[in-house]
């Protein structure tokens, strides 16, 4: 397995940690914000729950799951109430991530994902013992490709492919018989553009055949903790994974399922939040650019991608001395060695304190 990332980062929150004001923590995507009620009023409402949940999940869920691909994405499932499911909750979307090459069979070969990568994506290939290759956009030949890894909007850089490029992907996949999952966690939330699902018909066409889709209510729903997200898509990926997970009894608890369908049910939650993280990132990328560094991409997400065009450590360093951790480009694969990730997900008191720290 791969050094857990984060360790690194102990010299810089030590340094950090030496600021009178205290540390200024941008390292991690962490929700701080209260769950919204609409969350928990449903969670509690479902407390009393003795039997064991399903891995496909209640009806009620799987409906307003596809109703929210429909009325936020545009994506209409194929049945999702029916024998062969479209959609089915999952952990959260981190262990699926890194659990979905073991459970669709995938145990030689290789995984092609993007060259600025959240890192699970690499462990969970790991884990099935498969190789990794990075590429940004479609080789001219497969090879011995068995998973294509999209992320759009991007973690870390908040880069969002556009529809020609997920159109070649969608292609290249259904050529050469290997599946497309596209991790869209962030896809509520867009800033300067609107994300579009790999499964939306004007990128798939008519149905889902090779194509998956991860999302999460982490982020949107400021409900990290639940650990509540979702896989669709083409129907015969999906019961492959939903076989694999009922024997492995990898369950959504019942009450944060009945949680989670609240939430989907609900776009006002979801608005609130995005005007939280909106007046955070105007404050912050201001502050960023008046240093004199640069932010490339991040026109979707929860992150600002920044560099000072010197090495990412260098940079984390300087951040340090003012009391703030970010997170060093290399986490992310080589190709992030010149810049470092600023999450936006810290109070407005934390968010107000890097400010004045990078503009003093």
């Amino acid at each position: 397995m791969p050094d857990f990332p984060w360790d690194s980062l102990a010299a810089a929150r030590a340094r950090a940690a030496e600021h009178a004001g205290g540390v200024v923590d941008l390292s991690i995507g962490t929700p701080v914000d209260d769950t919204p009620a609409v969350l928990t009023e449903a969670l509690a409402a479902a407390g009393n729950a003795p039997g064991y949940p399903t891995a496909l999940g209640t009806a009620e869920l799987r409906r307003a799951a596809a109703g929210w691909l429909a009325r936020r994405l545009g994506v209409q499932l194929a049945d999702p109430l029916g024998a062969d499911p479209s959609v089915i909750p999952t952990v959260g979307s981190k262990e699926l991530v890194a659990l979905l090459p073991t459970m669709l069979g995938l145990h030689e070969g290789t995984v092609l994902l993007p060259e600025v990568a959240y890192p699970t994506y690499e462990v969970g290939a790991v884990v099935a013992g498969l190789d990794v290759v990075r590429a940004d956009t479609p080789p001219a030949e497969p090879g011995n490709a068995v998973l294509v890894w999209l992320n759009s909007p991007g973690n870390p850089h908040g880069r969002v492919l556009g529809d020609d490029e997920l159109r070649a992907w969608v292609a290249w996949g259904r050529e050469h018989g290997v599946p497309v999952v596209a991790d869209e966690c962030y896809v509520e939330l867009g800033w300067d553009v609107v994300p579009r699902s790999v499964l939306h018909p004007e990128i798939a066409g008519p149905d889902h055949t090779g194509l998956l889709a991860v999302h999460s209510l982490s982020k949107q729903s400021t409900a990290a903790g639940y650990r509540g997200g979702l896989l669709s898509g083409d129907p015969a990926l999906v019961r492959r994974v939903w076989e694999v997970r009922r024997h492995l009894g990898l369950l959504v608890p019942g009450p944060v399922q009945a949680a989670m369908a609240a939430a989907l049910a609900d776009d006002g939650h979801v608005e609130a939040q995005r005007e939280r993280y909106r007046s955070r990132r105007e404050r912050l990328v201001a502050a960023v650019r008046a240093t004199g560094a640069r932010i490339d991409h991040s026109e979707a997400g929860l992150y600002l991608w920044v560099t000072r065009d010197e090495d990412c450590w260098t940079t984390i360093d300087w951040l340090a001395g003012l009391g703030i951790v970010a997170a060093p480009g290399s986490f992310y694969g080589p190709a992030g060695a010149r810049h470092v990730r600023m999450a936006l997900t810290a109070t407005d008191e934390r968010i107000d304190a890097a400010v004045q720290r990078l503009t003093d």
